[in-house]
């Protein structure tokens, strides 16, 4: 091993991590060189495989490269290529250097995976994501043979660094001073050599007793770690006493915390900074210029900051659109600061997008901190189910796994429990290490891990009656230290359940800044929305089990000690049947719900249709099936929640902890059948009803009735606005053109009285006229017209060549999308250029992240791409919209809409479909040196009078009318000019 790089590892740490515990990361290396772990180094073999890429269906081997460790040497090495069967794609040649002469000679997949079981000979194998190699070695015939048991030092090393950022072996070797990885198997194996010492180190630093708790959970289950914590448990002193989390989280959290700040609506007096004081600020010398080596002064930017200064002086509202480049972040953030520092309070801010939040916690507030003469404390709040819930973790622990509430996916039992094993660790060493944190930081297969096995949502938690509550608690600790802190960062969702939780989750913010609001009034109405879920009720169920399986049969186990036990008993047994009556009724209810696929329209995607459940429906003989075995679900749920009860106040008095845990556990039964009674009443007319339907009969339990909120902003200006002082609302896309009335509406600033807020817009800091042309392709025919499509795919064709790539054309609908794809990836690929699509299944954040590093790649994709993706400079020179994103006239919430308001599609679709083209729009310049061309091809743009709308709506004037023939041939004239 080289020396480690201090520097790097330390920026590989989660900020916020304790200094004794990046202390301990940081001496790993020097420490992990001085030790000895026995039989965990002796006789294992280190592995790695490069193959032609990513699919087991699809894909094969062509290197497969292993060493054998003793102790601290390498002992015996294997490698060899690998014959794939075919030829090598290019771009995996571009990636590991390994070329089609390489393999030319070399032995076959079967031949190699042989050798390999006989270089092998049945020793442990350690991988990184074994189960990739495992899976491709174990295809080849004989590849089973090679070991029966394969380490993933992947999920390993999340369990023995959970404090760090990044567990990608090439991250971790350099940041730990190991061999370099690369795309080649020979050295990614050297690598994790150096490396599986270092991982050994940091699980001995876990507590011992911690170790042997890992070691004993569901001794059922062949984990393959097992081994691994036993034999360093027993390496470590004896603990004193059996492992205590509780104890281990009261010295993580039990530094002095700064005191609760007052309720600004119970201070009489506040002083704000004045517009001139926060002006001076961004002038020279000011705060704003310590923060940036390099800062432009922007004449938006101080605008917008003053306007923040007034609004927090006159206890007003605002709406600012900032265009892109105003330093929104920093003009909101510095007079909000100055204020909360000023009277001791704590200011808010809400973002629509992780991304975002990031940027504030990691880059803008502590560049502030450090520019503000006795800097600023802030903390960052995210809703229940990102924090590990200790209480359901230590159950967890003993009882028995949910295996029933996830999909195996042809997976044995024992392999989708040992995923259930290594999320309990990772969480639990993240609990050892980090005072609070994200549990989706820790890499947990979501899919075979429950999340309700580890998180607990506002309505469950035992708050006072949880041992943990509330310092030790990671998400009630993190609200404590938010309510000293000068700022409290969190996302629309968490300030939305607060709204409805009645500011019972997060400090008492009364000054908040509302950033990419032009997404609140969408966020508002998931948050809000009832949802009955037949696949959500199904694993509840399953959760809650019986006198044989899941919560119930656990509590009837745990009560037999019980003094009065055969009371406890007899009332869960009784319970368990009125459960299990009620879980039939409720499956009962979703097989009438699918029968509304009858008289539900065609459109839809492939398998789901959305139904309005308007009175035309609620008078159909399907609908009157759903309203009886609602009716009868409904009571089936009620008479369960009465016996549990029941069997819980029986509970209380000898053993409260068995009574909390039933109570959370049956929480859902209340929701569920309040959810029934909402949507098959259909009474409370401030809500819209839907069904989502599926097509086919295997997938009914996976349908939903729905019940959401009609109007977020009369909502919002009666249960929060009133108690607010001030808010910001802004984002670079609210306004239509000048009008904000659109916006006002959606977030209930319309309801208020005169003079209470103010609509300001700013313009971009960038020079879109220079930088961005737009383009009309005005022949096109209407989108419902039947030469509709082949004519795009010759426009986009041309657009595609024009550019030579680097294309993102944005569809509204994925039947266009994948019709265009298909017929045009053939003809892109004779032209030499390559095209992705989101294709059914793929995941955004992969091709977002191969279409920023392949620079001539173009994508083809649907509404997630439509905002909050950046992608600066040649990454992305064209963004193409088809058609304009109006909403299905059959969607449940214009139908409703319509029945209610003359107009309603000018009052609602075509302002969202121009703040959704104004998004789309703003993917293509995120700097001032980006250039690029948005094509729009709708001719409604022209031949309609509401074409002027979006046009005028745009950041640049710099617009070109031209036949669709005549656009390629204007694309490589402007891209010859800014190039």
């Amino acid at each position: 091993m080289t020396p480690p790089a201090p520097s790097l590892l330390d920026e590989l740490i989660c900020p916020g991590t304790p200094d004794d515990v990046r202390q301990r990361y940081l001496t790993l290396a020097s420490r992990a060189a001085q030790r000895d772990f026995g039989p965990l180094e002796e006789d294992v073999v280190v592995l790695d495989t490069e193959t032609t890429g990513l699919s087991f269906k699809d894909c094969d081997l062509i290197e497969i490269s292993a060493a054998r460790l003793s102790g601290r040497e390498v002992v015996d090495r294997f490698e060899t290529f690998v014959h794939p069967g075919g030829p090598i794609p290019p771009e995996i040649t571009r990636l590991t250097g390994i070329s089609n002469a390489d393999v030319a000679d070399a032995p076959s997949a079967r031949e190699a995976v042989a050798a390999l079981a006989e270089f092998v000979a049945g020793s442990p194998v350690l991988a990184h994501n074994a189960t990739f190699d495992r899976t491709f070695v174990e295809a080849v015939p004989g590849g089973a043979g090679v070991s029966d048991t394969w380490v993933d030092t992947l999920s390993l090393s999340r369990i023995a660094l959970p404090c760090l950022t990044t567990h990608r072996l090439a991250d971790m070797a350099e940041a730990f001073g190991c061999a370099s990885v690369t795309h080649r198997a020979g050295d990614d194996v050297e690598a994790l050599c150096g490396m599986w010492r270092v991982l050994l180190t940091a699980l001995s630093d876990l507590p011992a007793g911690l170790l042997a708790l890992l070691a004993g959970m569901h001794e059922e289950v062949t984990w393959p770690f097992r081994l691994i914590f036993s034999h360093l448990a027993a390496l470590g002193d004896a603990p004193a006493r059996p492992f205590s989390l509780k104890e281990v989280r009261a010295g993580l959290v039990g530094r002095a915390q700064a005191p609760a700040r007052p309720d600004a609506a119970e201070l009489e007096a506040l002083a704000a900074p004045t517009a001139e004081e926060v002006e001076r600020e961004f002038g020279s010398g000011g705060v704003v210029s310590r923060m940036y080596e390099r800062m432009e002064r922007r004449p938006e930017q101080v605008a917008m900051a003053r306007e923040v200064a007034e609004a927090l002086g006159s206890s007003t509202h605002r709406a600012i659109e900032a265009g892109t480049g105003v330093g929104k972040s920093v003009a909101y953030l510095l007079p909000e600061v100055l204020f909360a520092r000023r009277n001791n309070v704590t200011v808010g801010v809400a973002t629509k997008t992780n991304a975002l939040t990031d940027q504030l916690v990691s880059h803008e507030l502590p560049a502030l901190a450090a520019a503000l003469p006795g800097g600023l404390t802030f903390v960052s709040l995210k809703g229940y189910d990102h924090y590990p819930c200790l209480h359901r973790l230590d159950r967890a622990a003993v009882e028995d796994l949910p295996l029933a509430a996830v999909p195996h996916d042809g997976r044995s039992d024992n392999a989708v429990a040992c995923d259930m094993l290594t999320a309990l660790a990772v969480a639990y060493a993240f609990a050892c290490q980090s005072p609070d944190g994200d549990v989706d930081a820790l890499g947990i297969r979501w899919r075979y891990v429950p999340r309700a096995m580890l998180t607990t949502t506002p309505g469950e938690c035992l708050r006072a009656r949880c041992p943990y509550f509330p310092n030790e608690c990671p998400l009630h600790g993190a609200r404590r230290r938010a309510a000293g802190a000068d700022v409290v960062v969190t996302n629309h969702s968490l300030l939305l359940r607060n709204v409805v939780a009645e500011g019972k989750i997060l400090p008492p913010v009364r000054h908040w800044v509302v950033d990419e609001a032009h997404g609140l009034e969408a966020e508002a109405r998931r948050q809000w929305a009832v949802e009955v879920s037949g696949d959500e009720a199904r694993a509840a169920f399953e959760l809650l089990g019986g006198t044989s399986t899941g919560t119930i049969h656990n509590l009837m186990v745990r009560a037999m000690s019980l003094e009065g036990s055969t009371l406890v008993v007899g009332l869960l047994a009784k319970a368990a049947a009125t459960c299990a009556r009620a879980s039939v009724a409720v499956a009962d209810l979703f097989v009438c719900v699918h029968e509304l696929g009858s008289v539900a329209r065609g459109d839809g995607g492939y398998d789901t249709m959305t139904l309005w459940l308007g009175e035309e429906v609620r008078s159909t003989p399907e609908w009157a099936a759903v309203e009886q075995a609602g009716a009868v679900a409904a009571e089936a749920l009620a008479e369960a929640v009465r016996q549990l009860a029941g069997a819980a106040e029986a509970m209380a008095g000898e053993a409260p902890a068995l009574a909390a845990d039933l109570t959370e556990s049956t929480r859902f039964l209340r929701e569920l059948c309040h959810g029934i009674e909402l949507v098959c009443s259909g009474e409370d007319q401030t809500y819209v009803y839907s069904a989502q339907l599926t097509r086919s009969r295997r997938k009914i339990a996976s349908e939903k009735l729905v019940a959401e909120k009609l109007d977020v902003g009369a909502d919002l200006a009666e249960r929060w606005l009133p108690e607010m002082q001030s808010v910001i609302f802004t984002s670079a896309t609210i306004a239509v053109g000048d009008d904000f009335s659109h916006f006002d509406h959606a977030v209930g600033l319309d309801l208020l009285g005169e003079g209470s807020h103010r609509d300001v817009r700013l313009d971009s800091s960038f020079d879109f006229d220079a930088n961005m042309s737009v383009v009309l392709a005005r022949d096109l025919p209407a989108p419902g017209d039947r030469a509709y499509l082949p004519a795009l795919e010759d426009l986009l064709f041309d657009v595609h060549v024009s550019m030579g790539g680097s294309v993102l054309t944005l569809f509204t609908n994925r039947r266009d999308m994948e019709r265009a794809y298909e017929a045009l990836q053939p003809r892109l690929a004779a032209a030499g250029l390559e095209v992705a699509c989101q294709s059914r299944g793929s995941s955004p954040r992969r091709l977002r992240q191969r279409f920023m590093e392949e620079r001539s790649l173009s994508l083809m994709a649907l509404r997630s791409f439509w905002e909050g993706f950046d992608a600066t400079g040649d990454t992305l020179r064209c963004v193409v919209i088809p058609k304009l994103p109006f909403a299905s006239p059959n969607d449940p919430l214009v139908r409703e809409r319509d029945l209610r308001e003359d107009r309603a599609w000018w009052k609602y679709s075509l302002p969202d479909a121009v703040i959704s083209v104004k998004q789309a729009a703003g993917r293509l310049i995120r700097s001032a040196t980006d250039t690029g061309v948005l094509v729009l091809a709708d001719s409604r743009l022209v031949t309609k009078g509401y074409g002027r709308l979006f046009v005028g709506s745009l950041p640049s004037r710099s617009v070109t009318r031209l036949e669709s023939a005549n656009v390629g041939r204007y694309l490589s004239l402007w891209r010859a000019s800014h190039e």
